[in-house]
């Protein structure tokens, strides 16, 4: 007989946090904050936000900023442990 252990362990939301790589990517692609957020419709503020780790961005956003770099969101968004 054979046995499968699971070692689990129980991560909470709060202690996760979101790495984004948007202004790694906006400055190789030699974009402004204000035309990074042109294109996807959004905010200079949310740009800056983004960037700056004090805002996660819906699901349409992340996806949105991924288009304009021709990436996958995971490239760009990755959630660490604090």
């Amino acid at each position: 007989m054979t046995r499968i252990f699971c070692v689990c362990q129980t991560v909470r939301e709060s202690d996760m946090a979101l790495k984004t790589k948007v202004k790694e990517y906006r400055e190789k692609a030699g974009l402004k904050q204000s035309e990074l957020a042109e294109l996807v419709h959004a905010r200079r503020e949310t740009i800056v936000h983004l960037e700056n780790g004090r805002y996660n961005p819906s699901l349409k956003l992340a996806m949105d900023i991924a288009k304009v770099f021709h990436v996958t969101v995971e490239t760009l968004f990755e959630f660490t442990e604090d």
